[in-house]
């Protein structure tokens, strides 16, 4: 190194002079936006030239240093660090499809518990007893409308129950397996109730075409069926009890077969499409509520207490009759007891005789005029002028009744 030192000795003084010449140019000149450099000291908007350079030095450097470290974040962003994340992007569309799973069960559980609370209502309000069921399958075929409950012998039911929803009638049930039971749907071909008319009161019977269609055969043509007329059960025949909703007409047509008759075709108050929950009126034996059974048997007490009266009343007349002399005689046959005896007790006496007779007393009435062949006798003395006799005094008491006078010109004969 000294060894240098001095063999370049000026060179290296030469050097070190221009930088301390280039370095004090550097801190005393300022350099502009637009490119003019100054001296002048009191200009303090420009910016050193030592500044400038240093800059110049420096942010190469800087410029690699900041590049660097980004291309090493964007490798570590982008690579290192994402070496898990198809497995993450898979984990995560797993608990999406879950998601979506529990979802559409929660959805499908609220729906089912919106319907479950219908029936629950219906149940409490409906007066018959009813037993709900799930619908667990169909007969799979167009031409025969039946399905499956998930209730059935073990659980009470027989052939010929009503199967009903909210909305109204669904069927009958069929066929009944110890723990499932077939219902045939009202709009099977070979399905029937009894419904009438709600408005015009008319009766019909109900039946189910070919396509599934509800219709209701065996009516007279009549102009005051309209659209839209309620139809309900009219409970003749013993399935079915009267006044449930059965649907609404939705037109008319005519029988093809029948002249004179129409056949109504119906829109199903039932969703008879979709059916999930049903319910099987098990008896039809009246059902009340807590209340109405409290009314009920207060008043079957208070009826108990009457009929205990009556019974003692009852039971005290015969204490009674007992100690009565009886009607009966031992010693007399049937047929002679008084009791047969149908003669009356009590017969008519002959009328009294009036004390002063007189002409309006019975037996006592004057023969008519010439009734006897006396006409012309009649007449002589009529004309002889003979007085009427005297009133003879009443000499009965005060309460009898005065005999009535004789008139004063007795009827005369004919001449």
């Amino acid at each position: 190194m000294e060894s240098f030192l001095s063999r370049y000795r000026n060179l290296v003084v030469l050097l070190a002079v221009l930088v301390a010449q280039i370095m004090g140019l550097a801190i005393q000149v300022r350099r502009f936006g637009n490119g003019r450099n100054s001296t002048d000291v009191r200009d303090g908007s420009g910016v050193r030239l030592i500044r400038l350079w240093a800059e110049a030095l420096v942010s190469p450097a800087e410029r690699v240093i900041h590049g660097t470290g980004q291309g090493t974040a964007w490798l570590w962003n982008n690579y290192a660090d994402l070496r898990n994340v198809r497995q993450q992007n898979q984990q995560l569309e797993q608990t999406i499809d879950r998601l979506r799973l529990e979802q559409a069960a929660l959805l499908e559980d609220a729906k089912q518990g919106e319907r479950l609370q219908a029936l629950l209502n219906f149940q409490q309000k409906y007066i018959y007893s009813t037993l709900a069921a799930q619908v667990i399958g169909s007969s799979g075929s167009d031409l025969s409308h039946v399905f499956y409950i998930d209730k059935g012998e073990d659980h009470g039911l027989k052939p010929d129950m009503a199967v009903i929803t909210g909305d109204g009638i669904v069927g009958k049930v069929r066929d009944v397996f110890p723990h499932t039971a077939q219902v045939l749907a009202i709009n099977d071909q070979t399905s029937g109730a009894g419904v009438i008319l709600e408005t015009t009161r008319i009766r019909g019977i109900l039946r189910g075409d070919a396509a599934g269609r509800l219709m209701v055969v065996g009516i007279l043509a009549d102009e005051r069926i309209q659209p839209g007329e309620k139809v309900l059960t009219a409970g003749g025949d013993l399935i079915f009890p009267r006044g449930l909703p059965v649907g609404a007409v939705e037109k008319v047509v005519r029988d093809p077969q029948h002249d004179g008759f129409i056949d109504i075709m119906l829109k199903p108050a039932a969703h008879l499409d979709r059916l999930d929950e049903v319910m099987v009126i098990t008896s039809t034996a009246p059902r009340f509520n807590q209340q109405e059974q409290n009314d009920i048997d207060t008043s079957q007490a208070d009826k108990g207490a009457d009929a205990q009266a009556m019974k003692d009343q009852l039971k005290a007349s015969e204490i009674m009759a007992e100690h009565l002399p009886g009607l009966t005689v031992p010693n007399l046959p049937p047929d002679q007891q008084p009791l047969n005896d149908t003669s009356n007790p009590n017969p008519v006496s002959a009328p009294p005789q009036p004390l002063h007779p007189d002409r309006f007393s019975p037996g006592n009435a004057p023969a008519p005029a010439g009734a006897d062949g006396s006409g012309t006798s009649g007449a002589a003395s009529g004309d002889q002028g003979q007085k009427p006799a005297q009133t003879a005094p009443h000499a009965g008491g005060p309460g009898e009744p005065r005999p009535a006078p004789a008139p004063k010109n007795p009827p005369q004969g004919d001449r």
